[in-house]
């Protein structure tokens, strides 16, 4: 079995760079949020901000709180059996629950961490689903309020810190290979 990594923090960390770096090392990539763009593109709702929560929202309604983790527990598995594998998303401490319930020590939780108003400007500027400042402070507050995101941030294995720049985020990730 190889390893699992699961990344976690708030929208506009940076997971998904983190992500591509794992990728790039030869990880499997696991994108919990391609969860809710296949729902949308299933439904031809167009990708937004407001589309994207109402489709979280409804999975969590039909499959529980640990929704995403559940619904990809087959493909993590999987993956996992043919090598390293790296979830980008992780979302909610019942999404965290069955996550170590199932993999135990075989899981490690890194949490990428971002002071807010970086944050909230780097949303503002991607090119892909951009959001306002409100948007992105609403999304926040969602995420804390609604599926206690902070739980695996706070109980996280590792920590990378991507206040910097890229360079320094570089440095961060290959000291974090090592540590893994």
């Amino acid at each position: 079995m190889g390893k699992i990594v699961a990344l976690v923090g708030m929208c506009g960390s940076g997971k998904s760079v983190v992500s591509e770096m794992f990728e790039a090392r030869g990880y499997t990539r696991i994108y919990f949020g391609g969860v809710t763009m296949k729902e949308l593109e299933k439904r031809g709702l167009e990708k937004c901000e407001a589309n994207e929560r109402k489709i979280r929202e409804e999975l969590r309604k039909t499959y529980g709180q640990p929704a995403f983790a559940i619904l990809l527990l087959d493909d993590i598995q999987k993956a996992s059996s043919e090598g390293d594998v790296i979830l980008d998303g992780l979302y909610s401490w019942d999404e965290y629950k069955v996550l170590k319930d199932r993999f135990k020590d075989d899981l490690t939780v890194v949490a990428v961490v971002t002071n807010s108003e970086l944050r909230y400007t780097r949303l503002s500027t991607r090119t892909v689903r951009p959001l306002t400042r409100e948007q992105a402070i609403s999304r926040d507050h969602s995420e804390i309020e609604n599926l206690a995101k902070g739980g695996p941030i706070a109980i996280a294995d590792r920590y990378v810190d991507n206040n910097g720049d890229l360079k320094d985020l570089n440095n961060q990730f290959e000291n974090l290979l090592i540590s893994l």
